[in-house]
């Protein structure tokens, strides 16, 4: 079987057990903070202030109420493609 660790600056990811894989950017939107995709942050970039991006490994389970997550947090969007394209090395062939 095919390794499926990540190693990411917050520690070994096990890829093969992510339930869910995705972007997001941290908004700032008078005071509230909040997780968005990157296609809403884009058409409302003049209303709310990006202040980081986070690529989300989400393990919770079907019908589980407590989530199971881990967030690579980053700094620009070109940072988080970056981190994207690593992940995606392990789902190819």
């Amino acid at each position: 079987m095919k390794n499926m660790i990540y190693e990411s600056k917050i520690g070994n990811i096990d890829l093969s057990k992510v339930t869910r894989l995705y972007p997001a950017a941290v908004v700032d939107a008078q005071g509230e903070v909040a997780e968005m995709s990157l296609e809403w942050a884009d058409m409302n970039a003049d209303k709310v202030k990006i202040t980081s991006y986070v690529l989300i490994f989400d393990f919770t389970l079907p019908k589980e109420h407590i989530r199971d997550k881990k967030e690579l947090h980053f700094k620009s969007k070109e940072e988080l493609f970056e981190a994207m394209q690593e992940v995606a090395q392990f789902f190819q062939d």
